[in-house]
């Protein structure tokens, strides 16, 4: 009895105890879920019917468009008398072209920079809480498609074209609508209804084009019951046509992405026409609404804010400091990064073109994306043969007291491996050096390819070209931080590693570090004995004995002291061709490198057979990767990725860095496959070299005993190594 009464009660308790579980997991999801539609939703205490009906079914709220499509443009001889579904088709899709065209308009810096009225930038926040900002277009499609197929309304059969239906389109929409607008605005201020929907809105400070169609459902609701006031006063005036859609969304939208794009435009000879300022708002004028939030309410015409004295006094010299250049002046940053395009279809990843898909890591994916693929053809062209085209400004950033630019070389990555396109890239990356000189640049970082040894030596050709002329700017390629993050992925008591590329600029590095600091002995696999011979002898010689060249399962080379004086001397000759052909644009250079790597094709993987850590430089495949042990950990730097093929092993990524979150502004897109608010490593190595000052070039050759230090400075500004 004893027995059963103590299980008796160790069954309550289970049964409590998972009872409590269930309550915490339930919480734990309540409060997940409230935290992510708080993130979306951006409203103090959202409203009634504050997300759209559709809002759970992500992409799969545009099979709303399907009839639609089907009867305007696949069955045409279904379609109604006066074509309906046609007509929406292409007004649909304007509109969406229309946004685009200004999203990209307003994100050109060498358009926006001159005349800009914010100069602070949008975040990850921003863009995620506007990904939904079409959903006005669906709103709009269905509730004009319901009213033309109400029986009995008579709201169809329209003609092509109606003049005087025009002038009554106008007069609708200067009257009632702008009026009702103004008034329901102010309505929406009211700390009930603000707080219930309309700071979803306003929590976008700094606006883009689109932003303008970002709000709650319910407020779209009563948005689109004003806006029918000139079509349905139209068509009751016997007025409607075809073209009165046309005309009137279009310039809805089109006087909409205008107030919103930030960026001031409208000529003073215009603005300044006695009657204007009353008649037509400016992207200056709606700005200070979104900044001061009591002023100036206005949808279009700023005549009733002067009517109610709503009109915010400093609108007139905002507009006078943004035509002039004066409300965001132009500022010299601190770091430049020069990036470059990789695959083709890359360029659709630039923060100018698909805002969506660029704050999201690059992917190739998408069957849409792939739809685009002739368009690359025609800016590849475009990009290399237009004269006066050099590298252009993608995005700017600000990290700490720091202002971040991102550059990107007019190219893409198979151009850096036609030897005849070396002397025109070289030249675009020089003159984008002594530009960011000139404008006072500090460090300008050479990314990714920009900085290939076949192409300029790790970017030596430039610092030795022109190192008396660089009076401000450090060129730095970053691979010093790259090395510290592939080191810090080994284990610290590691005993033997496989290092493949081992001759490489960061092959030699790892190597050099790997022997000389962690007492490791290091497999370097190549074919190429000069180049092995070299960075032994740069190694100190008590560390010598832990370098081997392997080339087989069963070859560990050594060097003699008969062949050292011999490697001493090819090296100097070797040294001395390589600053010869740098001086003549690397011709020398990349025949030597070209004739290396053919010959580091033949290596053989199987002499990694018995290591565990593989440091991977070079491209390996299926069948090179089953030469590796059980439970091998491949430890990379090769672009791209290797494919992970062993289900036993483990990969790392590639060299990379998280930014300190709090002081990391301003980042709207992912810097390639990188997470957001991440960036590669030579990236970060830039960011680093300006935090602490530095006053060297890093170019050329990495130096192992600046590792550590990089290393440390990397950890003592927040940045986290992926």
């Amino acid at each position: 009895l004893l027995q059963r009464e103590r299980k008796r009660e160790k069954e309550e308790e289970t049964k409590k105890d998972h009872q409590f579980q269930r309550r915490l997991r339930y919480r734990k999801r309540e409060r997940a879920r409230y935290q992510n539609r708080k993130k979306k939703t951006m409203a103090s205490r959202p409203g009634f019917a504050y997300d759209f009906p559709w809002s759970k079914i992500g992409k799969m709220k545009y099979a709303i468009y399907l009839p639609m499509l089907y009867r305007g443009i696949v069955s045409p001889e279904n379609d109604d008398s006066d074509q309906w579904h046609f007509h929406m088709t292409m007004i649909v899709l304007l509109r969406y072209v229309m946004a685009q065209f200004f999203i990209s308009l307003s994100r050109i810096h060498a358009i926006t920079e001159k005349t800009r009225i914010q100069s602070k930038g949008i975040d990850f926040k921003q863009v995620d809480r506007e990904d939904h900002w079409d959903d006005y277009i669906l709103l709009q499609y269905i509730v004009m498609s319901m009213v033309h197929f109400c029986p009995g309304l008579g709201f169809k059969n329209f003609p092509l074209f109606e003049k005087k239906g025009m002038w009554q389109l106008l007069l609708l929409h200067v009257g009632p609508t702008e009026y009702v607008y103004y008034w329901l605005h102010r309505l929406l201020h009211h700390h009930t209804l603000y707080s219930a929907y309309h700071s979803h809105h306003h929590a976008s400070f700094v606006t883009e084009p689109i932003t303008g169609s970002v709000h709650p459902f319910m407020e779209h609701i009563m948005y689109t019951a004003n806006f029918a006031i000139p079509l349905l006063g139209t068509w009751m005036c016997n007025g409607a046509s075809m073209a009165m859609f046309y005309v009137y969304l279009m310039g809805f939208d089109l006087l909409n992405a205008i107030g919103h794009c930030n960026f001031e435009f409208v000529p003073k000879f215009f603005a300044k026409f006695p009657g204007v300022k009353y008649l037509l708002y400016t992207p200056s004028y709606h700005s200070l609404h979104h900044s001061r939030v009591h002023t100036n309410f206005c949808l279009f015409m700023p005549i009733y804010d002067y009517a109610y004295g709503t009109m915010d006094k400093s609108s007139e010299e905002l507009y006078d400091k943004a035509i002039e250049g004066k409300a965001s002046p132009k500022t010299t940053p601190d770091v430049v990064f020069m990036a470059h395009g990789t695959e083709l279809l890359s360029m659709f990843h630039l923060p100018f073109a698909f805002r969506s898909f660029s704050s999201r890591p690059f992917t190739t994916d998408s069957w849409m994306l792939k739809m685009l693929w002739p368009l690359t053809l025609p800016a590849v062209a475009a990009l290399r043969f237009l004269p006066g085209v050099k590298a252009f400004v993608s995005d700017k950033h600000r990290l700490k007291n720091m202002n971040i630019e991102t550059w990107v070389t007019p190219a893409w990555g198979f151009q850096f491996f036609i030897r005849s396109e070396f002397k025109h890239i070289n030249a675009k990356i020089e003159r984008a050096i002594l530009d960011a000189d000139e404008r006072g640049v500090r460090v300008l970082g050479l990314g990714a390819l920009n900085k290939n040894e076949a192409l300029n030596g790790g970017g030596a050709f430039f610092v030795q070209k022109h190192e008396k002329n660089l009076k401000n700017t450090k060129v730095v390629h970053g691979n010093t931080l790259t090395a510290a993050a592939i080191i810090d992925k080994i284990p610290e008591n590691v005993k033997e590693i496989f290092l493949t590329g081992a001759t490489s600029k960061l092959g030699r590095a790892i190597a050099l570090y790997m022997a000389t600091k962690k007492n490791c002995r290091v497999l370097m696999c190549t074919t190429s004995e000069e180049r092995f011979e070299k960075i032994k002898m740069e190694c100190p010689e008590k560390f010598r004995h832990l370098l081997f060249r392997v080339n087989n399962a069963n070859e560990k080379v050594k060097i003699t002291q008969e062949s050292t004086s011999n490697v001493l001397k090819k090296s100097g000759s070797f040294l001395l061709s390589r600053l010869g052909s740098l001086k003549n644009n690397n011709n020398n250079n990349n025949r030597e490198v070209e004739t290396e790597e053919k010959n580091d094709t033949k290596t053989n993987y199987s002499s990694g057979r018995t290591c565990r850590n593989w440091v991977v430089g070079r491209h390996c495949d299926k069948n090179e990767q089953s030469l590796a042990p059980s439970k091998t950990t491949f430890h990379q730097f090769v672009v791209p990725p290797i494919p992970e093929t062993r289900s036993d092993c483990a990969y790392t990524d590639l060299p990379a860095f998280r930014l300190p979150e709090k002081e990391a502004k301003d980042f709207k897109t992912c810097e390639m496959t990188m997470e957001r608010g991440c960036v590669h490593a030579c990236h970060a190595g830039a960011l680093i070299h300006a935090l602490e000052g530095w006053q060297h070039h890093e170019v050329g050759a990495i130096d192992p005993e600046k590792i550590d230090v990089t290393w440390k400075a990397s950890k003592k500004h927040g940045f986290a190594c992926l």
